[in-house]
């Protein structure tokens, strides 16, 4: 597959995994950021973040060489509008970067570092492949933070408990 149609197809699919992801976001109170289920697990705005960065990395994949985690830039959300306006603006830059792919791009390398040591190196294109997946299983970790602490589950791929037309055993 040539690179302008992946990216044409990746953008598509990251505009469907969208709107179930900015349900989840937008449900998440900045007044239980600071909670997590287990002393190892990360707290729920660090969650709630990462989910709404992924397509901000997706962007910088496209465009850069490298992400650095020690000087990528983070916002401090301080309300739950700050995090879905922060995911909605990742979203617009991954599909301006992904729109802007050169044929040949997808196969140069990218490099993630930290604190500039490079942790691993793939092509442009394995990176970008596994971001959705990556996306997806963060939602769905966000997804069971929200079931402890009793925020509705939105609907994502069916209908979820919460969903006022769900019955259980259908």
């Amino acid at each position: 597959m040539n690179d302008l149609l992946f990216a044409q197809e990746f953008a598509h699919e990251l505009k469907g995994e969208a709107p179930a992801t900015q349900k989840c976001l937008e449900r998440i109170p900045p007044e239980l950021f600071g909670w997590k289920p287990h002393e190892k697990s990360m707290e729920l705005g660090y969650l709630t973040l990462l989910v709404a960065e992924i397509p901000l990395w997706i962007a910088h994949i496209a465009k850069y060489a490298e992400i650095d985690l020690a000087t990528f830039k983070h916002i401090q959300p301080q309300s739950s509008q700050e995090v879905v306006d922060h995911f909605q603006s990742n979203l617009r830059e991954a599909d301006e970067a992904l729109q802007a792919i050169a044929e040949g791009d997808m196969a140069k390398p990218f490099h993630l570092k930290a604190n500039g040591n490079i942790l691993f190196t793939s092509t442009k294109k394995e990176q970008i492949e596994s971001s959705i997946n990556h996306m997806v299983h963060h939602r769905g970790q966000l997804t069971v933070y929200m079931r402890l602490n009793d925020i509705a589950v939105p609907s994502i791929y069916g209908p979820s408990a919460d969903d006022k037309n769900f019955s259980a055993g259908q």
